[in-house]
């Protein structure tokens, strides 16, 4: 009895000593630091520009007469058909001065009526011999000199009611209004705008000094920047005028269609090549207004050191000191 309660102890105490053992799960091997030896490269020596977006074509859509604006069919930012109506000018004294060209006209005719029918009574009398050639020449000239008056007061009442056409306004082209401020009502001249529309495809125009502008020609890349967004355009035409010592040149732009006329715009242009070194952006970290970088050291340990950095892409920054040829540098967040 005494032999089994002794073998049942050591088998309690057995497990026991087994279950306050733990199990401990192999350590996750950790993974190397990518590093990047620090070396130079030749880019683009890139200028920031200031520029405009604008557009090749700016038309006005003009009254064509005197009166007051009784319609306005457009507003900003709306777009427009060449030909389309979108005003009228009314002048009060046109529904008039037709109506009174045109009852000068039927006089007119009654008039060259009446001279026919007294041509050919003349030309009657003239024929039995009551009337000499002189009479009948008289009356010719009278009849001819009415229908002559008969077509001049046709003339008159059409003209009058094709300027009285001219009170619409029509788009001069097709394109996207920018301005359109002329309140209805208004009274309006001849010659007046009442709307600008721009048209065709848009440009950025950019402004360079003009010994920096030897260096830009049609055909080069640059890299724009406006309102957030990115574009590459290619340069189309350099002007070959100076004015104030700067020299212009426009850049058509992909994927600034829907930007307003006349925003900013950055434009990065080439002023030739240069050496630099440059490293992506996940390897430097930004605290305090000063720039890190995590150097790698020869033992495998990491430090951090400042450097001295500027712009240069959205994906990479120009290192311009604290860095040296052959250095090893490790991205942020890298295990």
């Amino acid at each position: 009895m005494i032999t089994r309660s002794l073998l049942a102890a050591g088998f309690l105490l057995t497990g026991l000593a087994a279950c306050d053992q733990k199990t401990h799960a192999p350590a996750p091997a950790v993974a190397s630091q990518p590093a990047l030896t620090v070396a130079s490269t030749e880019v683009d020596d890139l200028k920031p520009v200031a520029a405009t977006l604008t557009s090749y074509k700016m038309a006005e859509a003009t009254a064509r007469l005197s009166g007051a604006l009784t319609a306005l069919n457009v507003r900003e930012g709306d777009n427009v058909q060449k030909g389309q109506l979108i005003g009228w000018v009314q002048d009060t004294r046109i529904a008039p001065q037709t109506s009174a060209y045109a009852a000068a006209a039927v006089a007119a005719e009654a008039q060259a009526v009446q001279a026919q029918a007294q041509y050919s009574r003349v030309r009657t009398l003239y024929d039995k011999g009551y009337y000499a050639k002189a009479a009948l020449d008289q009356a010719e000239a009278a009849w001819k000199s009415a229908e002559a008056n008969t077509r001049a007061a046709r003339a008159q009442t059409a003209a009058n009611a094709a300027y009285g056409g001219q009170a619409a306004i029509y788009a001069p082209d097709t394109g996207r209004v920018l301005k359109a401020d002329v309140p209805r009502g208004a009274v309006v001249m001849t010659g007046q705008s009442i709307a600008t529309i721009t048209s065709g495809t848009p440009v950025v125009r950019i402004e360079l000094p003009e010994g920096q502008s030897r260096a830009v020609q049609p055909g080069q890349s640059v890299r724009l920047e406006a309102a957030g967004r990115e574009a590459t355009g290619t340069v189309t035409r350099v002007y070959p005028s100076v004015r104030l010592g700067q020299v212009e040149a426009d850049v058509t732009p992909a994927g600034f269609e829907s930007l307003p006329v006349g925003a900013k715009v950055t434009a990065w242009v080439s002023l030739g090549r240069r050496r630099t070194v440059l490293l992506p952006r996940s390897y430097v970290s930004t605290r305090y207004g000063l720039d890190y970088v995590k150097l790698a050291q020869r033992n495998g340990d990491v430090i951090e050191t400042t450097v001295e950095t500027a712009p240069y892409d959205t994906r990479h920054v120009e290192i311009l000191g604290g860095l040296n040829a052959g250095d090893r540098v490790v991205a942020y967040g890298a295990q």
